[in-house]
């Protein structure tokens, strides 16, 4: 699997009334990681008339980030399927590796011009499933 990473530093506006980050910021931030994943890695051509649509996110958070962390997130395709694609993102604390969210988001691959799903290429798997 072909993996992406980047980091995060937790500011102020990431924090909910606990002092701890938002769980709606953390799935701001799988789908940001998820979009960059596909524009860095995906050439434009490739990228030309479809687009992505989330079908379903499974979210399981097991610690807690704070002001001032900084969380290393990741992200690889686990599996296609027709025009499905499962997609993992792990967060963990930078500092202590410690895992604070993993995540699986079922991504459906359409035409942008009809929104119709449409089979996931050889091309795009090739891209994104390499051993």
């Amino acid at each position: 699997m072909e993996s992406y990473e980047k980091r995060i530093r937790v500011s102020e506006n990431d924090l909910d009334e606990l002092k701890h980050v938002n769980n709606v910021r953390y799935v701001q931030w799988i789908q940001d990681i998820s979009k960059e994943h596909w524009e860095t890695t995906a050439p434009k051509e490739m990228r030309a008339g479809i687009l992505w649509v989330v079908k379903k996110h499974t979210i399981d958070y097991f610690s807690s980030a704070v002001l001032g962390d900084e969380i290393l997130a990741r992200t690889f395709i686990a599996n296609t399927k027709g025009a499905l694609s499962i997609r993992c993102v792990e967060m963990f604390n930078a500092d202590t590796n410690e895992l604070l969210v993993r995540s699986q988001t079922e991504w459906c691959l359409l035409n942008a011009l009809t929104l119709r799903p449409i089979r996931i290429s050889e091309a795009i798997k090739k891209a994104f499933l390499k051993q």
